[in-house]
């Protein structure tokens, strides 16, 4: 069936209360469950997960090194073995082709096991308009097709559907009463029901798990069996499969059947693998072997890796925007974070451009992926390529502007300034109330009734932390910085929307002997730009900050800057050797606040902030931190040991809350999605107190405490820490004017 425009699956996605409610259940429920598994298999094979995964990973990058070796292998080794290879570069060719041979054999019926491959060329569309009825034998597969629906995850195609859905359904199409809660009775009527198509059909339809060369063996999962009947019963077999999934050996196979369940729904191993080497006797075999973009793929750099997916749906299992709207909006055919990269080679940049606006660039899809793709990085290039093109939607043209402005320092500046300036009649206790004019406006209600806007200061943090503007701070009785210059890399959100953090930042390392520097020329590190797609902006603001920050330790406030520093412009500035030398030396020195108070110079002793207060906090993890950067609970350990404060662990601490940059403007349903989840983890816990240490993810709080109406107090680290300072007047909670 054709696919709605990404617009109207969005909407629909929003208005269906069951997407939002059922996913996030599910997620919660499979990490749980697959970091169990996982920890298994880790103890099973002496082996860490990121090892078992570069493992699986080298041997999928052998493959695609010397593609058409292991094609040729496989394809001598199926045809040996009794069937018959057919590759095709299309989708039309792939029909045209599955079709006459379906003709060929006089049958006008056909089962199907799960294959996404037959989604991606639109497969049963083309049967049913050539007289053949293809019957989807997956249970949520044939659930969706009853409902004239698309599959919403690679591995559970039906997750998005509740009890009560599914048995309306039932009802509707066969004409009988389901009570919701006999899922059995449900599972025995399809049961029954696909029977009787099984033994009628004449062709077999089924996608592959795996290719084996060594043996052209098709590798078949699955966890109900429909795929064994419907390789086993028809007298023809059709395989559809793209040429990705060659493996080398059985061997490596086992491999990769290790991981996928694990990975897939966090079981030690799917209920039937099976290898298929030809057709049994009497029976037709015929392997059809898709290329559609894959070959683009492999040349290019920036994205190949995306062909070692074992489409196991981890990276969706684990998005915080896919729990909001589910697979229908966040893919096209195939959903989660692996198809927003590969759409655009399948389906073209087009079908992409929606799509790819509502990742947040947390970083979880890489960390959870089996085969260790850097998901988040080819995302990011897909969204350039959609910048580049001519496809870009009017919420992303705007986005475009406002960074082109933005790059402007000065301008920059000018505008926060004034902003600061027109907007103090409206400034309310650290927030900006909405006008009641414009309350009432759709835009502005979907844009602000879940987060209330920051004040605009008036004044910079770079105007409070001239030199000699500043008070002095009191003196930690241990002075680990003595001596040591510090540059402040101010972060552009908290110098002009939240001052209280680096001013707060540039305190406590005084306190503890450090020489702060503030340069006036500093602006951005070009992650805004940078997650927009918008990479010749933000590699010009990268040259910029590398040519500013000087030499000697760099701290900023901001595990973003850092994440930028570190990780993201090296692949930014790839293309010129010296630029990347100059960006991983300035990464060597740069810390963010929390690794230079642990891990660098400035590491506090026990007890040197501890004043006595005993007031519980929890901790919210920016998820950056702990996906690109690898931290865990850092800020956990350093509130317990250096301040003495009980810390209450966060439900999902290290979960996006939804900031996500660009996304949160461009589609602000799902940042409040996100954000309420995550409120409802603050809620979960006694402390009244929340502690973090990226100046985003305190802005979005911050919003959304105050637009909800709880009362936790949101701080940055640098702020609570600089409120335990020997004789400091407290702490302040909201912006400063």
């Amino acid at each position: 069936m054709s696919l709605r425009p990404f617009a109207e699956r969005y909407a629909a996605a929003l208005e269906d209360g069951n997407v939002r409610a059922g996913l996030t259940a599910f997620q919660r429920g499979w990490r749980e469950n697959r970091d169990v598994a996982i920890a298994e298999l880790e103890a099973q094979e002496g082996r860490t997960f990121d090892e078992l995964r570069a493992e699986l990973a080298a041997i999928k990058d052998g493959v695609l090194a010397d593609w058409s070796r292991y094609l040729d292998e496989f394809e001598a080794n199926a045809t040996a073995a009794g069937a018959q290879v057919t590759r095709v570069a299309t989708p039309g060719e792939a029909n045209a082709h599955i079709t006459s041979l379906i003709q060929a054999a006089g049958a006008d019926l056909v089962v199907k096991g799960k294959s996404m491959v037959s989604e991606e060329i639109g497969l049963n569309e083309h049967l049913e308009a050539n007289g053949i009825t293809p019957v989807e034998t997956d249970l949520g597969e044939w659930i969706l097709q009853l409902a004239h629906e698309t599959p919403s995850h690679l591995v559970m195609p039906a997750i998005h559907k509740r009890k009560e859905q599914i048995a309306a359904l039932l009802e509707r199409v066969l004409g009988r009463e389901f009570p919701p809660d006999d899922i059995e009775r449900m599972v025995k009527v399809a049961r029954t029901e696909l029977r009787e198509r099984f033994l009628a059909s004449g062709v077999g339809l089924s996608g592959a798990n795996a290719l084996i060369a060594e043996g052209g063996s098709v590798m078949l999962i699955c966890n109900e069996g429909n795929n064994r009947m419907s390789v086993a019963l028809p007298p023809i077999h059709v395989v559809t499969a793209g040429i990705e999934k060659l493996l080398p050996t059985y061997a490596d196979a086992m491999k990769q059947v290790r991981l996928l369940g694990r990975s897939a729904t966090a079981q030690p191993i799917t209920v039937y693998t099976n290898f298929v080497t030809g057709p049994r006797p009497g029976q037709q075999q015929h392997v059809v072997l898709l290329d559609n973009g894959r070959t683009a793929m492999a040349e290019d750099p920036d994205v190949a890796a995306a062909l070692r997916c074992i489409r196991c749906g981890a990276c969706a299992n684990v998005c915080p925007p896919y729990g909001v709207v589910g697979g229908h909006a966040f893919g096209h055919v195939y959903t989660g974070a692996i198809g927003l990269v590969n759409t655009s080679y399948h389906h073209g940049i087009e079908a992409a451009a929606g799509p790819q606006s509502l990742c947040v660039s947390c970083g979880a899809c890489g960390q959870a992926c089996p085969v260790d793709i850097p998901l988040p990085v080819q995302i990011l290039e897909v969204r350039r390529k959609v910048v580049e093109s001519d496809v870009a939607v009017p919420a992303g043209r705007a986005t475009q502007l406002a960074l082109a402005a933005f790059s402007h320092r000065r301008l920059f500046g000018v505008g926060t300034r004034l902003a600061g300036l027109l907007s103090t009649p409206l400034r309310d206790d650290g927030t900006t109330r909405v006008p009641r004019m414009l309350t009432g406006l759709r835009p502005v209600e979907v844009a602000t009734s879940w987060r209330t806007p920051p004040a605009v200061p008036a004044r910079p943090a770079r105007d409070t932390l001239k030199p000699g503007k500043l008070d002095e701070p009191p003196k930690l009785a241990s002075q680990p910085l003595a001596g040591r210059s510090v540059t402040l890399f101010l972060q552009c959100l908290s110098d002009r929307l939240a001052p209280e953090i680096p001013v707060a930042t540039a305190r406590l390392l005084r306190a503890a002997g450090a020489r702060v520097t503030v340069p006036r020329e500093q602006h951005c590190c070009g992650l805004p730009a940078y997650d927009t797609g918008q990479q010749d902006t933000a590699r010009a603001m990268v040259r910029q900050t590398m040519g500013v920050l000087g030499d000697g330790d760099v701290v900023t406030p901001a595990s973003s800057c850092l994440a930028m520093i570190g990780h993201d412009a090296p692949h930014l500035l790839r293309g010129d050797a010296d630029e990347v030398d100059r960006a991983q030396e300035l990464a060597s020195r740069t810390y963010d606040l929390i690794g230079y108070l642990t891990a660098g110079p400035g590491r506090l002793p026990a007890g040197s902030l501890d004043d006595g207060d005993r007031t519980p906090v929890t901790v919210h993890r920016f998820c950056q931190a702990s996906n690109t950067l690898g931290r865990e609970d850092a800020i956990e350990r350093l509130l317990r040991d250096v301040a003495g404060v009980p810390v209450v662990p966060l439900p999902e601490a290290g979960e996006c809350c939804g900031f996500g940059g660009s996304t949160s403007v461009r589609n602000p349903e799902v940042a409040a999605g996100i954000l309420d989840r995550k409120l409802g983890c603050f809620d979960r816990t006694d402390a009244s107190i929340v502690i973090t240490d990226n100046p985003g993810c305190i802005l979005h709080l911050r919003g959304g405490v105050h637009a909800s109406g709880r009362s936790h107090e949101v701080l940055h680290l640098a702020e609570y820490l600089a409120g335990r300072l020997p004789g400091a007047a407290g702490r302040q909670a909201q912006p400063s004017a």
